[in-house]
């Protein structure tokens, strides 16, 4: 492998996902097709991508999180003790509904759209995260991988309800320390394999400055959801930027 240039240019986000993959991704929740079946799906996703990198000359690649459907969603099938609950779920078990249901209102999506890794038992790994992504990664690229990860802050923040979860953990802190022990492991297991690069995704850091202390936004999965990408969290919280 050669040595990095002193500005090497790499990717950060995930790729947009093509439709066969967000076709496949639903019929796999669905229990319509395979395991085996959607990661076919996703490998020729994968391939397209990696040659769209290479083409350009991106020195680090990624697998553009062509088999993620959330780039914190997809621990859910991955973590014992955690399961996906649309929001309309979650509005039948908060104790504060009506401040629940102003955060529904501000999100400007439907509630059954959008689906949250709720914790409600104790959590471990069932599988890597991430591991098989950086597997079939080096089999098809000679250059350096970065492998991203959800960031504990932003882990703790979605998979903490606490009408559910303090069953099992009785504060966010322990809740938070489980999940650090996990993405720890995580993050050991990439190092060993031979990772070269670990991102760790923590984008809902930025709800500790735009939203004024507001306890839950699910701002990530909601600029996901909304129909016009143009009308991004600012504008929708503070007005259009002049």
């Amino acid at each position: 492998m050669k040595p990095l240039p002193l500005f090497p240019v790499t990717t950060v986000g995930s790729w947009p996902r093509p439709p066969e993959v967000l076709r496949a991704q639903r019929q796999k929740q669905r229990g319509v097709i395979s395991t085996e079946e959607f990661e076919r799906i996703a490998n020729n996703a994968v391939l397209a991508v990696l040659g769209k990198q290479e083409k350009a000359g991106v020195d680090i690649v990624t697998d553009g999180e062509q088999r993620r459907d959330n780039f914190y969603f997809f621990v859910a099938e991955k973590l014992q003790g955690v399961q996906l609950t649309s929001l309309a779920e979650m509005l039948e078990i908060v104790e504060d509904k009506a401040g629940f249901e102003r955060i529904l209102q501000i999100l400007d999506v439907p509630s059954f759209a959008i689906k949250n890794p709720t914790c409600i038992g104790p959590i471990k790994r069932n599988q890597p995260l991430a591991l098989h992504e950086y597997q079939f990664l080096r089999q098809h690229s000679t250059r350096p991988i970065k492998i991203p990860l959800p960031g504990p802050y932003s882990l703790t923040r979605a998979m903490w309800v606490k009408e559910v979860t303090r069953e099992v953990y009785p504060t966010k802190e322990d809740l938070a320390e489980e999940v650090v022990r996990i993405l720890r492991a995580e993050i050991c297991e990439l190092h060993k394999e031979g990772v070269d690069f670990i991102q760790v995704d923590e984008p809902v850091l930025t709800e500790l400055v735009i939203t004024q202390g507001q306890t839950r936004t699910f701002m990530c999965a909601a600029l996901v959801a909304r129909k016009d990408p143009a009308r991004g969290w600012w504008w929708q919280t503070r007005g259009r930027p002049k």
